[in-house]
């Protein structure tokens, strides 16, 4: 309200650029619905891009998570990462380097696009903006946003994760000699409903979700303090040079933070079933975790840290270069 020369109140018109819009908050820029719809979109497009170019690494990942298992159960020797993606492209074929990527197209749906958006949404009550008109978020909350919204992202898309995995080992099963068990995604999804239901889509969930924390927290909330942090320190302007520094800092941040819960989401996805939908190896995440480190070593659960951060570090630099360059084309402010 304002009060006039007579001492009289009057409503102030809420058309008055300080009204804040939908959420309400100090921001250098509201948060609106076309904004959220604008960066879903193109999050999800950034994401494909990113894929497109390291999604080989992601599967030559998957593959050494899980060779771990089937070299302690048979006495063999785990591979490198060298030897892995080479016996892949040498037996199977250039294709499997991209096997399961149509399911990594329809989770980038749920899950990038889902997360980013969410980690805008939960930031915006924590921002503040300072004596030089500078938006400002401590560390703490960024990375507890972060480990919100990739733990609802993640719970959305785990069924497509699941399919993902599966389609991404299918080609070491047979030359293991197993019978083959997917063929594309769509029968990856019926075959997983009628060996366990709708709770066989979560599978995995536990530490799913725990991974997607992790590394939302250090991929999303890392970009979001380190590119705050390089601007003050560094005095560098939105560009470049910006967002490359903090999106190499961020694939860093997600892929030692992540590792760990990724080597356990992908055995519990990966394992077999009994008849009636029950797990064979292992009974849940903690289980795992036990009979990894008690059977394999507390390293184990690093294994495949160099294609993670070979894949997380370039995808991040990519996908921030993406997001911010069709932010700014669309007349928004950087992230």
């Amino acid at each position: 309200m304002d009060e006039d020369e007579r001492h009289y109140w009057h409503l102030r018109s809420v058309d008055n650029e300080e009204v804040p819009r939908f959420p309400p908050t100090n921001m250098v820029e509201p948060l609106t619905a076309s904004s959220l719809l604008q960066l879903y979109l193109n999050t999800f497009v950034a994401a494909n891009l990113a894929e497109a170019c390291v999604f080989p690494l992601d599967v030559a990942k998957t593959r050494m998570q899980v060779d771990g298992e089937q070299a302690r159960r048979t006495g063999a020797g785990t591979a490198t990462f060298r030897a892995t993606f080479g016996n892949m492209v040498r037996a199977e074929g250039f294709r499997s380097l991209y096997a399961g990527f149509s399911a990594m197209v329809t989770r980038n749906l749920l899950f990038n696009s889902m997360r980013v958006v969410l980690y805008d949404v939960f930031r915006r009550p924590f921002l503040h903006v300072n004596e030089r008109n500078e938006e400002v978020l401590r560390i703490h909350l960024a990375l507890g946003c972060g480990f919100a919204a990739g733990c609802i992202a993640q719970a959305l898309a785990n069924p497509f994760d699941i399919v993902k995995v599966r389609m991404q080992t299918e080609g070491r099963r047979r030359q293991l000699g197993y019978e083959a068990r997917v063929s594309n995604m769509v029968q990856a999804f019926v075959d997983i409903y009628r060996h366990g239901g709708l709770a066989g889509m979560w599978k995995g969930v536990g530490p799913s979700c725990m991974r997607a924390c992790l590394m939302t927290a250090g991929d999303v909330g890392s970009y979001d303090v380190s590119k705050r942090a390089f601007k003050r320190i560094l005095e560098l302007e939105d560009g470049l040079q910006l967002r490359f520094l903090s999106s190499m800092c961020a694939g860093l941040a997600a892929s030692v933070l992540s590792n760990p819960a990724d080597v356990i989401k992908s055995r519990m996805m990966n394992q077999p079933v009994d008849e009636s939908g029950r797990n064979l190896y292992y009974k849940s995440s903690i289980e795992c975790l036990r009979k990894l480190v008690r059977e394999e070593g507390a390293l184990t659960l690093y294994k495949g840290l160099m294609p993670t951060w070979f894949r997380l570090g370039p995808f991040s630099v990519l996908f921030w270069l993406s997001v911010e360059q069709l932010r700014q084309w669309e007349g928004q402010a950087g992230f």
